[in-house]
């Protein structure tokens, strides 16, 4: 007679063991349910499906279907179809956030995550991995240290003109404390400054890149006391300016870029954005 095969889990396995124990008197009921962690009624029922069928007793009859709790695939396929046609490039968080304020859909945030990988519209952290770099400790205090630059970037995609975007990011929170949209001038930074000075108060330093608004790049300049207008007029108010000297320095304000160049984008497009003043106003 040929034998039929019975696929167990680690766990069906260990319960098949005390079954066996149980059987030939080794091991009493509570026993058993204590190193189970079931009840003494849970072991019982056990023990009576076993000496019935054996091993296949054990053997949870839900494995191979679906859940009673899984989402109607006609649901999922209209989901993803307004993602598709609405949100296409969106983000699983951003997504979600769209589905509930703008549609009344609500699978939830990691159910829409699982089905726009399987679908080919996400790409997991994982699979986006690159090198890692040793991060830098943040600051203890809001206002400790306030990383700035500038991001230049199609914000208004074909519906407007190509423009810079004036990001400020404390270093202890990673909270976003100033965005402008301007050419990356000098003047543009004194707006920006000033508008958060007014908001914020004085921090003690910004961090920058090596923008020739932030320090004088001339190996042997000509006159001047080594300062640029930005960073005269920080040492006027007692701010310091730091030069990193690679954009991983000033990942916090880099990876909100990214972030903003997702989602602002997103945004713009969805109020239909697509001037700098605007843009502005919206900030």
């Amino acid at each position: 007679m040929r034998m039929a095969t019975v696929t167990m889990s680690s766990k069906e396995l260990e319960r098949l063991h005390w079954m066996g124990a149980l059987a030939e008197r080794h091991a009493t009921q509570r026993e058993v349910a204590s190193h189970l962690g079931l009840s003494v009624r849970q072991v019982q029922r056990m023990r009576d499906a076993y000496v019935e069928r054996g091993g296949a007793g054990l053997v949870s009859e839900r494995r191979g279907k679906p859940s009673n709790r899984t989402l109607p695939s006609e649901f999922r396929e209209q989901v993803l179809g307004i993602v598709r046609t609405r949100y296409a490039g969106f983000g699983p968080t951003l997504a979600h956030e769209k589905l509930v304020e703008q549609h009344g859909l609500g699978p939830s945030l990691e159910t829409l995550r699982v089905w726009m990988s399987a679908a080919g519209l996400w790409r997991t952290r994982k699979e986006r991995r690159s090198r890692p770099q040793q991060p830098r400790q943040r600051r203890a205090c809001v206002g400790e240290l306030v990383q700035i630059d500038s991001s230049d970037h199609e914000w208004f995609e074909e519906r407007g003109p190509r423009c810079t975007l004036l990001v400020y990011v404390d270093d202890a929170t990673s909270r976003l404390q100033e965005l402008r949209f301007a050419p990356e001038s000098t003047f543009d930074y004194f707006e920006s400054t000033r508008r958060y000075l007014e908001r914020h108060g004085k921090p003690v330093a910004f961090y920058s890149d090596k923008h020739s608004v932030f320090r004088v790049n001339a190996k042997d300049p000509k006159a001047g006391d080594g300062y640029t207008q930005f960073g005269r007029a920080l040492r006027e108010l007692n701010i310091d300016i730091i030069c990193a000297n690679s954009p991983a320095a000033k990942g916090r304000v880099e990876r909100a870029n990214q972030t903003l160049q997702d989602r602002l984008v997103k945004e713009l497009r969805l109020r239909g954005i697509c001037t700098v003043e605007a843009g502005n106003a919206f900030l």
